[in-house]
C-alpha cells in the first residue's frame, strides 16, 4: 500500500505566512524599542538632566553584555540546546524584563525614592571595567540613566536572541519554500518599527500639550507585550508543526572555541567583518542623535491647527504605511500595469508624506522616511546579487553613499539652515539616500560570508561577525555623544548643539569602509572568492 503523505502545517501557505507574520511583528516591537528615546534625546535633556555623554552611554548599554560578558554566545547555545520556539518564548520574556526596568528609570515613580538614591551612590565604580575604560556607568552619571542603562543591557540580550531565532524560524517553516523572499519581508517590517517609532515616541511624551517622556517608555512596553505574546502564539504553532511532521527540531552547530582559529585565518573573513563593524556603527548609532541633529541644523516652523495637533500624526503614519506597502509589493508584481501603477502610488504617497512633515515641523517625521527606500529597493537589490553578484562593487558604493550623507549633514545641513523649504528638501533628499546605502550594503554584505569560510563552519562564522559589529554598536553612542559634550560649551541648549565633528567621526568610519571594500574587490579578483560572481548560477 502506498505511503500516505500528510500535509503539515508547513505545506499550507496561510500556516506558513502566519508564522513568519509572528515572528516579524515580535521583530517590529522590538525595533520600536530599541530607538525608542531617540527622538525625544532633547526632551531627555530638559525633563531627566541627561547630557549628551549619559545620553550616549545608556544607549550604548544595549549591547554591553553581548560583547564583555559574550551573551551573543550564549544565545546561539540555548537556540541550538532548547530550539526555536522556546527561544522564541524566553526572548520576549527578557525583552519585556528589561523594558519594564528602563520604563521604571524613566517614570516619575523613580523620581525621590530609594532606588534613586541606591543608584546615585552605587555603580560608580566597576573593577576591572573601570580600568579598562569599558564600564557601562561613570561618576556623576545621573541615577536614572544608570538605572535605565541595567534594563536596556537586559532587553539587549533578549533582542539579539530574537533577531537570531527568527532567521532561524524562517528558515524552519519556509525551507524549499519562499525563503528569499520571507526573510526579505520580516526585515521590511522590522525596519518600519525605525519610522513607527519615529513619530509616535515623540507623539506619546507630547501627547495633550503636557511632556511626559515616560508615556513614550511606557508605548514601547506595551508593544513588547505584544511581542511576547506573538513569541506565545507562534511557540504553539511550532509545536504543531513538530507534532504532524513526528521530527525534532531542527538544530544550528553550536558555537564552537575550535572554529575561531579556523574563521580567523581566512583574510577575506576579516575584511568583511571589519566592513561590517565600520558601517553599521556609523548608521545604528547616527539613528539614536538623527532627530536631535536635525532639530539643531533645521529651520523648523511648528505647525498650527490641525498641523500641530494629535491626530495629523496619525494620518501622517497611515500615508507611511502606504508608501512602504505599495513600494514593497511593486516589486513581486509581474504585470507591468500593475507594478507601475504601485510604483506610482508609492511615490505620489511619499511626496504627501513629505509635505506633512514640513508643515508639522517635526525632525522625527522628517527622519521618519529613512527605512521607507530601503523598504522599496531591498527586493531589487537582493535579487540583483543572487543573479548578477557584484557584491564587493556594492559594498563600495553603498560605503559611499555614507560618506557623501554624513558629509552633507556636517556641512550642507547647516549652510541651509536659515530657508527653511531648502534645508527639509536637503535633510529628505540626504535621508533617503542614506536609507538606499542601508540595503545597498546588507544586500551584499551577509550572503557574502559563505563564500570566504568552510560550510561546517558558518554558523560560528555569522556569531563571531556579529559579536565584532555589537562592540561598535556599544562604542559609538557612547564616542558620539562624549564629541558632543566637548565639542559644545557646557549649558548648550539642546536643540542648538554643534554636531559638525560628530557626524566627520561617522564619515570617517564610512572612508575607512570604503577603503575595505576596495581591498576586498582586490583580494576577490586575486583569490577569487566568488564575491563579484551570482549567488545562483545558470
Amino acid at each position: 500500500m502506498a505511503e500516505v503523505i500528510k500535509e503539515t502545517l508547513r505545506d499550507k501557505a496561510w500556516a506558513r505566512w502566519t508564522a513568519l507574520l509572528l515572528l516579524a511583528l515580535a521583530m517590529f516591537c522590538c525595533y520600536i524599542f530599541m530607538d525608542i528615546l531617540s527622538p525625544i534625546k532633547d526632551l531627555m535633556q530638559t525633563e531627566r538632566g541627561w547630557d549628551s555623554t549619559a545620553f550616549g552611554t545608556m544607549e550604548g548599554a544595549e549591547t554591553f553584555l553581548n560583547v564583555f560578558v559574550f551573551f551573543l554566545i550564549f544565545a546561539g547555545i540555548i537556540l541550538d540546546k532548547m530550539g526555536v520556539r522556546f527561544t522564541a518564548v524566553l526572548s520576549g520574556v527578557v525583552m519585556l524584563v528589561g523594558g519594564l526596568i528602563k520604563y521604571y528609570a524613566i517614570s516619575e515613580s523613580f523620581m525621590g525614592s530609594g532606588v534613586e538614591t541606591w543608584f546615585t551612590n552605587n555603580l560608580n565604580y566597576i573593577p576591572l571595567f573601570d580600568e579598562l575604560g569599558v564600564s557601562p556607568f561613570y561618576r556623576g552619571m545621573p541615577a536614572s540613566a544608570k538605572c535605565a542603562a541595567v534594563g536596556f543591557m537586559i532587553f539587549g540580550c533578549g533582542c539579539e536572541m530574537a533577531g537570531i531565532t527568527v532567521s532561524r524560524g524562517i528558515v524552519k517553516w519556509f525551507k524549499g519554500r519562499e525563503t528569499a523572499l520571507a526573510m526579505g519581508s520580516e526585515m521590511a517590517l522590522a525596519r518600519l518599527g525605525v519610522a513607527t517609532c519615529m513619530i509616535f515616541s515623540p507623539f506619546f511624551a507630547k501627547l495633550g500639550g503636557n511632556v511626559d517622556v515616560s508615556r513614550s517608555v511606557a508605548f514601547g512596553v506595551v508593544l513588547l507585550c505584544i511581542a511576547l505574546i506573538m513569541t506565545i502564539v507562534y511557540f504553539f504553532m511550532d509545536k504543531k508543526l513538530d507534532s504532524q511532521t513526528g521530527e525534532a527540531e531542527e538544530k544550528d552547530d553550536p558555537f564552537k572555541v575550535s572554529d575561531i582559529g579556523k574563521i580567523l585565518s581566512s583574510g577575506g573573513f576579516w575584511l568583511v567583518a571589519l566592513l561590517c563593524v565600520l558601517y553599521y556603527s556609523a548608521i545604528f548609532p547616527f539613528q539614536k542623535y538623527a532627530v536631535n541633529m536635525l532639530q539643531c541644523n533645521l529651520t523648523l516652523v511648528p505647525g498650527e491647527g490641525f498641523w500641530g495637533g494629535d491626530s495629523v500624526a496619525i494620518v501622517q503614519y497611515i500615508i507611511m504605511l502606504c508608501v512602504a506597502a505599495a513600494s514593497f509589493a511593486s516589486n513581486f508584481s509581474k504585470d507591468k500595469v500593475v507594478k507601475y501603477s504601485l510604483m506610482a502610488i508609492a511615490v505620489v504617497a511619499l511626496i504627501i508624506y513629505c509635505v506633512m512633515g514640513y508643515k508639522r515641523g517635526s525632525a522625527e517625521t522628517i527622519f521618519a522616511v529613512f527605512p521607507l527606500l530601503a523598504v522599496a529597493i531591498t527586493p531589487i537589490l537582493g535579487n540583483y546579487v543572487d543573479h548578477k553578484g557584484k557584491a564587493a562593487s556594492m559594498l563600495m558604493i553603498g560605503s559611499l553613499l555614507l560618506i557623501v550623507c554624513h558629509l552633507v549633514f556636517a556641512f550642507v545641513l547647516p549652510a541651509c539652515k536659515g530657508s527653511s523649504v531648502g534645508g527639509v528638501i536637503v535633510a529628505y533628499t540626504t535621508i533617503l539616500v542614506l536609507g538606499a546605502s542601508f540595503s545597498l550594503v546588507p544586500a551584499a554584505l551577509w550572503p557574502s560570508v559563505p563564500k570566504l569560510v568552510d560550510e561546517k563552519i558558518i554558523g560560528s562564522a555569522y556569531a563571531l561577525i556579529f559579536w565584532i559589529q555589537n562592540i561598535g554598536l556599544w562604542l559609538f553612542p557612547l564616542l558620539i555623544g562624549k564629541v558632543l559634550d566637548s565639542t559644545n560649551p557646557e549649558g548648550t541648549d539642546a536643540q542648538s548643539l554643534d554636531y559638525t565633528w560628530a557626524l566627520i567621526m561617522l564619515a570617517c568610519l564610512g572612508i575607512a569602509a570604503f577603503a575595505i571594500g576596495f581591498v576586498l574587490k582586490i583580494v576577490d579578483k586575486k583569490k577569487h572568492l566568488g564575491l563579484e560572481e551570482p549567488n545562483i548560477k545558470k
